[in-house]
């Protein structure tokens, strides 16, 4: 089983930045990559960014390439979500997630975080 933990939300303006954390509490081969993904209201949940714990291999959704950068402290067992030049569209639940392979859609995701709120004003 793993727990995992988000933290970092809040409400900002448009072109702010905002960092989240994922804080899990082990690693197994249940969690080879993490992943954030979002829900706005009325909206389905959708991919974010993605991370393997070793290589550091990452993927973005064409949304939020070259303004969100994934990264992870391997020592800490936390993922990060640095969120540069956010937009009002950017506005939704951000929660964090760990896979056994290399996954992009929600249903490939075993454990979930409790998700944080991201709101941009514009």
């Amino acid at each position: 089983q793993v727990q995992l933990v988000e933290s970092g939300g809040g409400l900002v303006q448009a072109g702010d930045s905002l960092r989240l954390s994922c804080a899990a509490s082990s690693r197994t081969s249940s969690s080879y990559m993490m992943g954030w993904f979002r829900q706005a209201p009325g909206k389905e949940r959708e991919f974010v960014a993605a991370i393997t714990w070793t290589l550091s291999r990452t993927g973005y959704a064409d949304s939020v390439k070259g303004r969100f950068t994934i990264s992870r402290d391997n020592a800490k067992n936390t993922v990060y979500l640095q969120m540069n030049s956010l937009k009002p569209e950017d506005t939704a639940i951000y929660y964090c997630a760990a896979a056994g392979v290399w996954a992009t859609q929600a249903e490939d995701y075993k454990y979930w975080g409790q998700g944080t709120q991201v709101t941009v004003s514009s």
